[in-house]
């Protein structure tokens, strides 16, 4: 069994953009429970987003979920 990535409180995580690999997306985890994250996304806004597992790793979308929409991580987080 391996070790599940997880989202901290106080951290900030990113990814690239699909389209533009020079675009980079940042959200900054508020707090958290066991299924969802607060986050303050790039525009300030805090907004709540459900984690999903996939490969032992939690992950969520900072703008919603649709096409091609941005989808962030545990295991991308910045240097404190």
């Amino acid at each position: 069994m391996t070790a599940t990535k997880t989202f901290e409180a106080g951290r900030t995580y990113w990814t690239r953009s699909i389209c533009d690999s020079d675009c980079i997306f940042r959200a900054t985890i508020i707090r958290r429970t066991a299924k969802s994250v607060w986050i303050k996304s790039m525009n300030g806004e805090t907004v709540r987003r459900s984690i999903e597992l996939h490969d032992g790793v939690e992950h969520i979308y900072p703008h919603g979920r649709y096409s091609m929409a941005a989808c962030i991580g545990a295991d991308r987080v910045e240097a404190a």
